[in-house]
């Protein structure tokens, strides 16, 4: 077996990923990346990777080596108020005991002993009796030491200062955990029958030949094993064979040359930053990792800030990372959108890059999204080409964009056995009296009356008022450019993509003309959303995570998107979206989608009305309210009125009583005003939810941490 069903043949139409399929040559592990936990001379380094404790905690905490921490914090008392405190106790005990030992308090405490002892003991007639009075003494010290003890917390500067502390300061020595508990022996193998199969990867792991993405490359062909889709004696003979380099993904990589994030694949997550230790943040989360994986984005998450504030070298760059390793170790597949040279990850950290308006890319787009059914094609395409239009413009129903391409996309590929290019496309919609007289002249004595059909109501809407063909056409000029003569070829001459190949662990990177062409770049990525969304939904294997991260997503929110949005959880499937503000996105759709996304990130520098739309999606909370007021206290006597009239002179205020009132209040847990202006330079503010409706709660980050 040489891959967990990743080195089937792709859906990008003829053409594979131009990678090869087999691994090198090379029998060593190739050079480590910058950060990554791998191979050391001796493998040390990754098993004690691989042994770091995992715990099970809250959404968002990064559980590499984590240590949990209560929900709510400790009294901590002031290390002078205790260590005073602790001193004034000894000495008021030293000073009891030493008064009662030496008589000057009278002898009352030893009546426990006259009671219960002998007279002879009593008397000191007994040498016995003797020590045990001296025995009761002690006890009795002892016990009076323990009283002024626990009033002065002597076991609190035990634990804070004495040797538990030290313990606690000094590095503990590893043991290596039993082999049943041990994951670098493989117990799941083992428990299977496949000892030789886990003793082959155990070697290589501590020869230092294995990874991190090798072992979870390796953990989901097991998976596949498990669940039927691949037969055990094909996996072990994989793995016997190749050992650490089993299952390859199919481009032969095992890594990627650099990362800039530190990831743990494990537990699937990147570690984004730190989260905060401020009063705002609970207990349990503060100065804690923040770390995402495929189980919170798969929510989706929004992530708003202005240019500048990190959307894309802190949020967008590490997740496009840390899904490019979760497809090496075939557990996703990934489609990164966003600007030609905004810094999205290098080209060969993706399979697949598409530069559209650069000669010299490789790939092409599929304006089609790979499908061969004309109405699936319409709807599509209608979304990207008007589904921006927000105002009650005809050309803004896209139920009736979609009518009229259908009209003319099933009568062209009938008779081309393809779908029309952008020039031709362009020709049909503006109703060019050839371009539609050669298509009804095709299908005239085909049998095809009901294309027939669909051609003669085009013809007739045409030029009618309300015709939405003239706004499409519009729209499809801005992709007939000189720019994009090479691409959206429909002839098979190119090397199209099409976001068909979901069903495998595809890297994939579009970079959009921006420069120039900003509308045509909006409108290709409301495209590429589109194809996603419809092609998640029809894939076979929902075992592999899909993800779409666009970089800038002005334009791209429509009522269709937002719909499709929130199908993705249910094909374990997300969108990550950044945005410089939610102005670019119409107020009808700030709500919805807000509302579709689980995971939700305010940038610091965010707008007051951008704050607001957060604050009212996060809610508000009970929380208890404290309010104090002072009381001038008024003298009734002439002493009294003395005294205060000394006690304003030193202090030079009235005397006053305190009172404070104690209440519980709901309130915001960010307002507006603190969103924009409490949130520090290079922090964020998240909420989180994860696949199984966990929640986390806004959260203060420090994203360069």
């Amino acid at each position: 077996m040489d891959s967990d069903g990743t080195q089937d043949a792709r859906g990008t139409h003829a053409t594979p990923v131009p990678r090869p399929a087999m691994p090198p040559e090379a029998p060593a592990a190739p050079p480590r990346p910058t950060r990554a936990p791998g191979a050391g001379p001796d493998g040390s380094t990754f098993l004690t990777w691989l042994r770091a404790p995992r715990p099970e905690v809250q959404p968002g905490v990064w559980r590499f080596g984590h240590v949990p921490r209560p929900d709510q914090e400790p009294e901590q008392i002031p290390t002078r108020q205790l260590l005073s405190g602790a001193l004034i106790a000894f000495l008021c005990g030293w000073l009891l005991c030493s008064l009662l030992w030496n008589g000057y308090l009278g002898d009352f405490w030893q009546w426990p002993w006259y009671v219960l002892a002998p007279d002879s003991w009593t008397h000191g007639q007994s040498e016995l009796g003797g020590t045990l009075s001296y025995v009761y003494s002690i006890l009795f010290f002892v016990a009076t030491f323990a009283i002024f003890g626990k009033i002065g917390r002597w076991g609190e500067v035990w634990r804070r200062f004495g040797p538990p502390a030290w313990r606690r300061a000094a590095p503990v020595a590893e043991r290596a955990p039993a082999p049943e508990q041990d994951p670098a022996s493989w117990p799941a193998l083992r428990a299977a029958g496949a000892a030789d199969v886990a003793e082959r990867l155990a070697s290589d792991a501590r020869a230092g030949l294995m990874r991190d993405v090798d072992y979870a490359r390796i953990v989901r062909a097991w998976q596949g094993v498990r669940t039927g889709r691949h037969d055990l004696p094909t996996f072990s003979g994989a793995v016997l064979k190749d050992g650490a380099a089993a299952c390859l993904h199919p481009s032969g990589e095992r890594d990627l040359s650099a990362r800039i994030a530190r990831h743990d694949l494990v537990s699937g997550q990147v570690r984004l930053g730190t989260t905060a230790d401020d009063p705002r943040n609970p207990y349990a989360y503060r100065g804690t990792g923040l770390g995402l994986g495929p189980d919170l984005l798969g929510t989706s998450l929004l992530a708003v800030g202005p240019a500048g504030s990190g959307k894309t070298g802190t949020v967008v760059r590490p997740l496009a990372e840390s899904l490019c390793l979760h497809a090496l170790a075939g557990r996703a597949s990934v489609v990164v959108v966003g600007a030609a040279g905004t810094g999205l990850g290098p080209a060969d950290a993706f399979d697949v890059v598409v530069r559209i308006g650069n000669p010299e890319s490789v790939y092409d787009l599929d304006l089609y999204g790979g499908t061969n059914d004309p109405d699936e094609a319409a709807a599509v395409l209608a979304e990207a080409l008007v589904g921006d239009l927000a105002d009650p413009h005809p050309g803004s129903d896209s139920r009736r964009s979609t009518t009229v391409l259908a009209q003319l996309l099933g009568p062209f590929r009938a008779v081309h056995d393809r779908f029309p290019s952008v020039p031709e496309l362009r020709q049909l919609l503006d109703g060019s009296p050839g371009a539609l007289g050669a298509l009804r002249t095709a299908l005239e004595g085909s049998g095809r009356e009901s294309l027939l059909r669909e051609l003669d109501a085009r013809e007739r809407q045409s030029g009618h008022p309300g015709d939405v063909a003239a706004v499409l056409a519009d729209r499809v000029a801005l992709l007939d450019r000189p720019a994009f003569a090479g691409f959206f070829d429909t002839s098979g001459q190119s090397r199209p993509f099409t976001l068909k190949a979901l069903d495998h662990p595809v890297r994939v990177r579009i970079d959009l003309p921006a420069r120039g062409h900003a509308e045509a770049s909006r409108m290709l990525a409301r495209l590429v959303l589109a194809q996603f969304t419809a092609s998640v939904a029809v894939r076979e294997d929902r075992s592999l995570f899909a993800c779409l991260v666009l970089d800038d997503a002005t334009g791209v929110v429509t009522p269709e998107a937002v719909r499709g949005i929130q199908r993705l959880r249910s094909g374990n499937a997300g969108a990550v979206l950044t945005l410089r503000t939610l102005d670019d996105v119409p107020r009808p759709l700030r709500g919805p989608l807000l509302g579709s996304t689980g995971c939700r990130m305010a940038l610091a520098g965010v707008t007051p009305w951008d704050g607001q739309d957060f604050a009212e999606v996060w809610g508000k909370e009970w929380t208890e309210a404290r309010d104090v007021t002072d009381r001038q206290i008024i003298a009734e006597t002439p002493a009294g009125k003395a005294l205060h009239a000394v006690r304003r002179v030193i202090t030079g205020k009235a005397p006053t009583a305190r009172a404070v009132t104690v209440r519980q209040v709901e309130r915001e847990r960010w307002s507006a005003s603190e969103l924009a202006h409490g949130v520090p330079p290079g922090h964020a503010v998240l909420s989180l939810t994860s696949v199984q409706g966990e929640h986390a709660p806004p959260l203060l980050v420090d994203l360069r941490g």
